[in-house]
């Protein structure tokens, strides 16, 4: 299980934030996962490699993961060097998930990128990203992206990991053509297993041979002592961020005690999902990452 520090995590001193890591591998956590925005909505946003650069070195065993990188706003070379340069300074614990954005239409535009054009590009920024982390001199002269006898050392070895998020198929199919895993969200149980399918048979199609799937489930939930008090915690913090009523999330988003949001999970995991993305809300002073570890612990049969 990958979990988000809670909101005031950047808000803390460094000291601080480090015994915050600390507590969250003491529970179980296994990772830290954050998104990726350059200006959401109203300005807000993180970059997502900078941001576990800084992490990185808070805590020397967590593992760290974007979930999910907005790669069409960049360019394929620079992404390359950024990976290469976060798995120096933390070998063996980055993993890379890839979406298109969309929600803010507006962020897209704001890089100079037109939102109808944001599929093929992150299709083909991904072609070339797997090749340059590779460790091969990459030619590339495409539709979006012009290289000749580019080279980015060192090459991470073991491969950084490759997740791809999106609800559409287009983005599936993307999983099975490029990735280790895909990133579901907003979806029902069955669409979680249809979706896992169909990235099996893109990959059969693509003569990947034989993948060791890794897909994962990423979800905002509520944690409490009781219903109530929990869907107030991540109702408010999912408006503030979004800007639209939950009631457009809410049949997705588990909210209760620990044992009662495990339970909305179990579907997810029987569908084949391998790890759980958190992004836990609770009250002022409740011990939210304590609730988090208990999470994980009522998954564990």
């Amino acid at each position: 299980m990958y979990s988000t520090p809670a909101e005031d995590f950047f808000r803390a001193g460094v000291d601080e934030r480090r015994e915050v890591l600390a507590r969250m591998a003491g529970v179980g956590i296994d990772g830290v996962f954050y998104a990726d925005h350059v200006t959401f909505r109203n300005g807000a946003g993180m970059d997502g490699l900078i941001l576990l650069a800084g992490l990185s070195q808070l805590h020397p065993t967590l593992g760290l993961q974007i979930g999910v990188y907005l790669l069409p706003l960049r360019h394929p070379v620079l992404v390359a060097r950024q990976l290469s340069s976060l798995w120096e300074l933390a070998p063996g614990r980055v993993s890379f998930g890839v979406g298109i954005g969309g929600e803010d239409r507006h962020e897209i535009e704001a890089c100079e990128v037109d939102p109808r054009t944001r599929g093929r590009r992150c299709d083909e920024s991904l072609a070339v990203l797997q090749r340059l982390l590779a460790g091969e001199t990459v030619t590339h002269h495409g539709t979006f992206f012009h290289l000749d006898e580019v080279l980015i050392r060192p090459t991470p070895v073991p491969p950084i990991p490759l997740y791809v998020g999106g609800r559409s198929d287009a983005a599936v199919r993307r999983t099975g053509t490029y990735g280790q895993g895909w990133i579901g969200s907003w979806c029902s149980p069955e669409r979680f297993g249809t979706a896992t399918e169909l990235c099996r048979t893109v990959a059969e199609e693509a003569g990947r041979g034989e993948v060791d799937w890794h897909h994962e489930m990423q979800a905002w939930v509520g944690l409490g002592a009781d219903r109530d008090s929990a869907r107030a915690a991540v109702s408010v913090a999912m408006e503030r961020f979004y800007g639209v009523p939950f009631a457009a999330f809410e049949r997705y988003v588990p909210y209760g005690t620990p044992q009662e949001v495990a339970e909305f999970f179990w579907p997810y995991v029987e569908a084949g999902a391998k790890q759980l993305n958190l992004t836990p809300c609770a009250q002022p002073g409740v011990d939210v990452v304590g609730l988090t570890g208990a999470v994980r612990a009522a998954l564990v049969r």
